[in-house]
């Protein structure tokens, strides 16, 4: 700070000896004063040397470092030279397919073999995943739009989770088996859950025709019986007949497990249950069926093909139906697996939404839809076919289970229902133990009660 004081009429500076006539001369000696002070000091800042040696790279410290290195890090680890890299990430869907039928379900589970499991490990090996996401897969908010039971297919499966912005889809599949198969990624909102977000579930279920005409082998050997045989229309029409009441807003507790019948989750809204055309391979008639709602629980497609079955085929009356639909605890057969396929998703509220914002693309899949198609005729509809021409599982069901099947009592059927109460707990919890006999669940999705929808 500069100092003045009087003599003879004129100031005088303390720290200079100047002599000033005029407060502007004052004024220019104190400028010039500053400017001396800032460059003495960015000189001395450019003297001062910086404890980081901007020559080395970034480094990760792990345990056991790479051959060749012997740089110390913190305790005593070693530097792995290879320099950090942050990549970003952006909430992606990823649409996939599977053959269900080696596989006990889509969800992972230690020691069983799942599609989840095949698909994560997939990934980190081409890193679109890092090893803490790959172990904790919350932690890139992976979700699955369905949970599908052991055994069953899925035509257009998807998870959402955040992914690196370059991806190599042709050469992920390379490490997955053939029985899955990852169609396309796309990047999607921040707050997409493929869960929540889907609106409706469209699943398929495959049988034999010859399952719904009790007359046709009561006489006739099970090895026998399936070629040749053609329904006649009017039993298919009866099927149909006996599907469409499933359809509508009613309430489900007698067709999954672990269900009261006020427990307002139990209700569910069916959209349509139709019968398809029937088609022959190898001279065996098989039949599609269609039904579409908002969600399905625990083994509820299968029972409600299972009840229709014991309809159709005489072993129980119409008004079994409506009572499965009442507060009365009765027992459903629950019909095989392997027929069953989650065909789609339905995604239109995100559709309208954002499909056409400029930034998002619809997830309608149209652009896939040959290579969906041919990886259905070459690993899905074969492997039910073949199957149940080969081993006839549906009709030894028919034969064994259903046509003894007690609905007021522990029927061996609900023994099995009773082995999964044991075993399977909510979604976001983890299984006590997963064995060979246990199912996991088709789809378990949306708590809240279903509402009919116009």
């Amino acid at each position: 700070m500069l100092k003045f004081f009087y003599q003879s009429n004129r100031i005088v500076c303390r720290s200079t000896g100047r002599l000033f006539s005029s407060f502007t001369g004052i004024m220019s000696e104190a400028i010039d004063v500053k400017k001396a002070e800032i460059a003495l000091e960015k000189q001395r800042k450019k003297e001062y040397k910086s404890r980081y040696d901007g020559s080395k790279k970034r480094c990760n410290w792990v345990t056991t470092p790479p051959s060749g290195t012997t740089e110390e890090g913190p305790e005593g680890k070693k530097a792995c030279l290879e320099p950090f890299v942050r990549i970003k990430r952006k909430k992606s869907v990823v649409l996939l397919g599977y053959a269900g039928k080696d596989y006990y379900g889509m969800q992972r589970n230690p020691d069983v073999k799942t599609v989840e499991q095949e698909l994560l490990s997939a990934m980190l090996k081409h890193k679109w995943i890092t090893e803490e996401a790959y172990n904790m897969p919350q932690s890139i908010a992976f979700q699955r739009a369905a949970r599908t039971d052991k055994g069953v297919s899925a035509v257009r499966q998807c998870v959402s989770l955040k992914l690196p912005l370059e991806l190599d889809v042709p050469a992920l599949n390379t490490d997955l088996p053939k029985e899955i198969r990852v169609f396309a990624v796309r990047t999607v909102t921040q707050g997409f859950n493929s869960k929540n977000d889907c609106m409706a579930r469209t699943y398929t279920y495959t049988l034999p025709t010859i399952a719904l005409d009790k007359d046709a082998w009561k006489d006739t050997a099970v090895d026998t019986v399936m070629e040749g045989y053609r329904i006649p229309r009017e039993i298919i029409e009866k099927f149909g007949d006996v599907l469409k009441k499933y359809e509508g807003t009613k309430n489900y507790h007698n067709f999954t497990i672990k269900k009261e019948h006020l427990d307002p989750s139990a209700k569910r809204y069916i959209t349509s249950f139709t019968t398809g055309e029937p088609f022959v391979v190898k001279d065996v008639e098989f039949m599609v069926l269609k039904v579409t709602g908002q969600s399905f629980m625990m083994h509820q497609i299968r029972k409600m093909v299972g009840l229709a079955l014991s309809i159709i085929r005489g072993h129980e009356n119409i008004d079994m139906l409506d009572k499965a639909f009442t507060a009365e605890r009765i027992y459903i057969p629950r019909a095989p697996g392997l027929g069953l396929v989650l065909d789609r998703l339905h995604y239109d509220r995100y559709n309208r939404r954002y499909g056409n914002d400029g930034i998002h693309c619809p997830l309608t899949w149209e652009e896939f839809e040959e290579e969906i198609q041919q990886f259905v005729r070459e690993q899905i509809y074969p492997i039910i076919t073949e199957t149940e021409i080969t081993d006839k599982p549906f009709l030894n069901w028919l034969e064994m289970k259903l046509s003894n099947h007690n609905y007021a009592g522990r029927s061996m059927d609900d023994q099995e229902n009773s082995e999964d109460e044991d075993e399977w707990q909510d979604e976001g919890k983890a299984t006590k133990k997963v064995t060979q006999d246990v199912d996991l669940p088709e789809n378990i999705v949306n708590e809240e009660p279903m509402k009919s929808v116009s």
